[in-house]
């Protein structure tokens, strides 16, 4: 019993003096993998069904469509928008973003692109699959993750449906965070003629005519849809470095990353060319643009890396030499949007705050709504879409500002 005592006594001091010279305890991520022949058999049309966690918002004609993140899309009647109703569900596996032109939407699946035909809402067909046309898919790893093991993750044939979090004990790695598998993962009509949807400032898909561009974290893929029911995977380009969001105006693209705003010119449409950058510090950062300003938001507090949450005005008059116009402090900010002189910020638990950007050097903040979460926001003609905690929410304009018009719970 004494041997077996000092056994034990010595492994625990051996185990120990290890741990102080250079080992610890940290959380692995451990992908949950599904077969791709599996996986793209998964898509269905299915009833209306509760959102487990909202991510995008798009509006198309009467019809407003929310990402359930990472599982599929949610279909809403808002012919009534005091009433809006969810009619059907689409399973969309690895979805994250939509764009819609002509009654034809398209949806991201991990790698793939998905086309489905929305001509008649209650009965939308799946028409076509590219495969493995986004090389740089967002495995969307936890956040509480110290290190994610892609050991026993076939790339060629699996696809990522979840993570697994357990703790193990590993050799310290030094200045680093996320510790990955790179390798691995490098591996992997005019308007007055079309009908385009609107989506949120939070938005990776834009189409223009004939083109629908997509990106992820460094690249953008441009499709060509003259034949709607057919895309063509047209231009696979760099897009800059954590990018996040694109918005359009004007015949450029503005992508919003953690690091900074990038501009490409749509000169040439089937290839956008770099133009620019904006620096700031780490953040997120969706962006919108009216005329000469661009308006941004970074929250901090977050994975995003910085500690300031802010609304920066940015001028691009020069688009070759943007530059900062001014700064407002905000307490968490996502999305935004605008609509004449008004400027919709969506601050996160703050609520949404309105701001009169008449003068764009001068913001002045005109209403508030304190009481609700705001994420994303949607400016249409007649009414103010907004999204946020598992609610969707709907004003409409008046001379006195915005005013409710309904709240509808999504879960």
């Amino acid at each position: 019993m004494k041997q077996i005592i000092f056994i034990f006594a010595f492994v625990c001091l051996w185990s120990c003096q290890d741990d102080d010279n250079g080992y610890e305890i940290i959380n692995v991520a451990i992908p949950e993998m599904m077969s791709k022949t599996e996986f793209r058999n998964s898509v269905e049309i299915q009833s209306a069904k509760p959102i487990v966690e909202a991510g995008k918002i798009y509006a198309y004609d009467d019809y407003i469509f929310i990402s359930d993140k990472d599982v599929g899309v949610h279909v809403i009647d808002n012919s009534k928008p005091k009433a809006p109703k969810t009619i059907s569900y689409l399973k969309i596996p690895g979805n994250e973003d939509m764009s819609i032109k002509n009654n034809y939407l398209y949806a991201d699946s991990a790698t793939d692109l998905l086309v489905f035909d929305i001509s008649d809402i209650l009965n939308i067909t799946f028409i076509e699959r590219l495969e493995d046309v986004f090389s740089a898919y967002d495995y969307q790893i936890p956040n509480e993750a110290e290190y994610a093991d892609f050991n026993n993750f076939d790339f060629e044939n699996q696809i990522v449906v979840g993570w697994k979090i357990v703790q193990e004990r590993r050799e310290i790695i030094r200045n680093s965070e996320l510790v990955f598998n790179d390798a691995a993962l490098s591996n992997s009509s005019s308007a007055e003629s079309s009908s385009v949807g609107v989506g949120g400032s939070l938005a990776r898909f834009q189409i223009v005519q004939d083109y629908l561009y997509t990106v992820g974290s460094h690249e953008m893929s441009i499709f060509n849809i003259s034949q709607l029911s057919a895309p063509v995977l047209e231009t696979v380009q760099p897009s800059g470095w954590n990018i996040e969001t694109m918005f359009y105006a004007d015949d450029y693209l503005y992508l919003g990353g953690t690091n900074g705003m990038y501009i490409f010119s749509m000169e040439n449409p089937a290839s956008p060319s770099y133009v620019s950058q904006f620096t700031h510090w780490e953040g997120c950062d969706p962006v919108v643009v009216d005329g000469n300003y661009a308006y941004l938001t970074l929250r901090g507090g977050n994975a995003c890396g910085q500690l300031e949450s802010v609304l920066e005005v940015i001028d691009i008059s020069d688009k070759a030499n943007p530059t900062l116009a001014a700064r407002h402090t905000l307490d968490n900010p996502y999305g935004l949007g605008f609509k004449n002189n008004s400027l919709f910020v969506c601050d996160g638990t703050s609520g949404l705050k309105v701001f009169d950007k008449t003068n764009p050097l001068e913001l002045q903040q005109i209403q508030a709504f304190p009481n609700v979460h705001a994420k994303d926001v949607i400016p249409l003609n007649n009414s103010l879409l907004m999204i946020g905690d598992g609610v969707m929410y709907q004003y409409q304009y008046d001379d006195n500002g915005l005013q409710l018009l309904s709240t509808y719970s999504l879960n």
